[in-house]
């Protein structure tokens, strides 16, 4: 104990603290479970791609090399400070630059970032496709691919400026950023062109969010009050339908977004059969006058999660097998619906195996839980012995490297292991 007039010990910065807490949560976690999580970190602060044992060993290096400076300059040394040593010492590191992280961010985004409208450019569109499609194809989902471009946008700079065609551009970019999950992602990829990636999306959806979009746009640039009429053009093309390549699927959204421009604007269809024209592969019979004009799109508000949209082809299998034309006195066939290749949106979940994640229930807090899973919307717990379940639980999450966190749980499913517990997965509830 120190004495009285002794001074108070330093306190340690932030970042210190941290990776000191780091430091004493990684000794509880199994080998395996701390070479994944120091991958991870390592790649992070030092950009290295270092193997898992090697990225253990490293650690464990930089725990040696702390204790030995500190006994030697008798003080206490940063983890920082010894993990450049042992970084250094290792050859992986040659000619550091050091740079706050916050500014290194800041680099970062920039350098992946359109400065006019905040979406992503053209250079990060091509590393996210092929990861996107990397990720369709081990898992068997759908992608959608939607290029867009703004028609007659050349005449807004020609006759209001180029401040006014900045404004269009901008609020199409708003428009994007309004119509996507969290999973989704917008691109500026050229002067008025726009790409969109859309993971366990089909088709008939991807067709959906761009009529939407289509007519968002539309009225966001109404009170502008320009002489020009500017409008979104879209091309879709999906995995596994059109392509399983990326140039391929590029081919094809590119292929149905010119032959709206070139034949769509040049015949000046309304929107439903503009939207036609540029995202069905195949030539479809011209609909009657009297179908065109029931069939005009609404405007729809956009959602953070939107719902899996119906086909214009499902709709139109409810409708009667034929139609009468009265002024030809012939049978018009509706064709049949086309098959949809849907799946529905899966949670990303975090795994907590191999870690002490736990749960305590209730308000006394006398019953544990132990964490199986965590995922945004909800968590999967698991107790010694079948108790009757409460509709609505209160409990406090204790997981690795956050600090406790208290949630209220609504259980959802219920699951007895060959081995005595059971197993619960609850809901989070705001």
């Amino acid at each position: 104990m120190p004495s009285p007039g002794a001074p108070a010990p330093p306190r340690l910065p932030i970042e210190d603290s941290y990776l000191e807490l780091l430091a004493d949560t990684l000794e509880s976690l199994d080998i395996s479970v701390r070479g994944q999580f120091l991958q991870r970190y390592f790649r992070t602060i030092t950009h290295l791609e270092l193997r898992e044992d090697q990225c253990v060993q490293l650690w464990d290096e930089m725990l040696t090399r702390r204790r030995e400076l500190s006994e030697h300059m008798e003080r206490q040394v940063s983890l920082k400070t010894a993990l450049m040593d042992v970084l250094t010492s290792a050859g992986l590191f040659r000619v550091p630059i050091l740079i706050e992280y916050d500014e290194l961010k800041k680099l970062q985004l920039n350098a992946v970032t359109d400065p006019l409208t905040g979406l992503y450019n053209r250079r990060l569109f091509s590393e996210a496709f092929e990861k996107e499609l990397n990720r369709a194809r081990r898992y068997g989902q759908p992608l959608g691919l939607v290029i867009l471009d703004l028609h007659r946008f050349k005449e807004v700079n020609d006759k209001h400026g180029h401040p006014r065609g900045d404004e269009v551009l901008r609020a199409a970019a708003a428009t994007l950023k309004k119509a996507l999950r969290t999973s989704d992602s917008a691109f500026r990829i050229g002067g008025d062109e726009f790409a969109l990636l859309l993971p366990q999306t089909d088709a008939a959806q991807a067709l959906a969010l761009s009529r939407r979009i289509g007519i968002v746009f539309a009225e966001s640039i109404a009170h502008l009050q320009m002489s020009v009429s500017v409008s979104m053009d879209h091309g879709v093309a999906t995995f596994p339908q059109d392509g399983d390549q990326g140039d391929e699927l590029i081919r094809v959204a590119d292929e149905r977004l010119y032959r709206l421009k070139h034949e769509g604007h040049s015949k000046a269809p309304t929107s439903s059969s503009r939207t036609e024209l540029a995202s069905t592969p195949t030539p479809e019979p011209a609909p009657t006058p009297s179908e065109r004009q029931s069939s005009a799109p609404r405007t729809i508000p956009f959602e953070s999660k939107r719902p899996p949209e119906k086909s214009e082809t499902a709709i139109s299998s409810l409708a009667p097998a034929t139609a009468s034309d009265p002024s030809t006195s012939q049978t018009l066939a509706i064709p049949p619906p086309a098959r949809v290749y849907s799946v529905p949106r899966k949670a990303e979940r975090v795994s907590m195996s191999g870690t002490n994640a736990y749960a305590v229930l209730g308000d006394q807090g006398v019953r544990r839980a132990r964490v199986l899973d965590l995922g945004f919307g909800g968590v999967a717990l698991e107790l010694e012995s079948k108790e009757e379940i409460p509709e609505s639980i209160l409990a406090v999450l204790h997981v690795p490297i956050l600090p406790p966190v208290r949630v209220n749980l609504k259980p959802v499913w219920f699951l007895s292991t060959p081995q005595g517990a059971y197993r619960i997965g609850c809901a989070f509830v705001s």
